[in-house]
């Protein structure tokens, strides 16, 4: 593991959450193997939903999102985070508590 960044203990300022971990992968050459840094993003559904949104909105306002778009897309990422939250607790009642993504 090269290094991980925990979005989702401690989103951006703008709302993204998700885990990234950096590792290296091993590629098998004809020269022999070399490592290769691989960036691994770790997103629920609605974290996933939400990122394409936030980056379908950057390239349609050039980077210059107006600041009532990037509210309401802030407000929109605390939702999908209220719904991993309890989509989590749900299963967690039905199948009984296992790892969790939330803690």
């Amino acid at each position: 593991m090269i290094s991980v960044k925990d979005y989702i203990a401690q989103p951006k300022a703008n709302g993204y959450s998700s885990l990234h971990a950096t590792v290296r992968v091993p590629v098998y050459l004809s020269t022999g193997v070399i490592l290769i840094p691989v960036e691994i993003q770790f997103r629920t559904i609605a974290m996933d939903f939400w990122a394409s949104l936030d980056h379908k909105i950057k390239y349609k306002y050039d980077g210059e999102v107006p600041a009532e778009v990037a509210d309401e897309l802030q407000e929109a990422a605390q939702a999908a985070d209220d719904l991993d939250r309890r989509m989590e607790n749900l299963h967690d009642r039905v199948h009984g508590s296992g790892p969790t993504l939330f803690v």
